[in-house]
């Protein structure tokens, strides 16, 4: 039986990128200030249907330990909250 290795990062070398393959991935790594091999990996993970499992999210990382308690907040929430009858006839 074969030992498993450690996940290790695996390095790839693309020959004969087409010209407009090429241009599309440098545009969108500019665009998004990332890395060229940044798009390159985002765009094969989506093209071999395994994006689901690597995307990791962080634009709502900010917010993290931001709220706040605020009666005010939650008496206007617990108004919108109420049913008006006379609307569901």
């Amino acid at each position: 039986m074969k030992r498993r290795q450690p996940a290790q990062a695996i390095q790839y070398t693309l020959r004969n990128v087409p010209p407009v393959l090429d241009r599309a991935l440098r545009r969108r790594a500019k665009q998004l200030s990332k890395s060229l091999n940044e798009v390159a990996l985002e765009a094969l993970t989506r093209g071999a249907g395994v994006e689901h499992d690597v995307r990791e999210q962080h634009d709502l990382d900010f917010l993290f330990g931001s709220w706040v308690e605020d009666p005010e907040v939650d008496q206007a929430l617990a108004e919108q909250r109420k049913i008006e009858p006379d609307l569901w006839r």
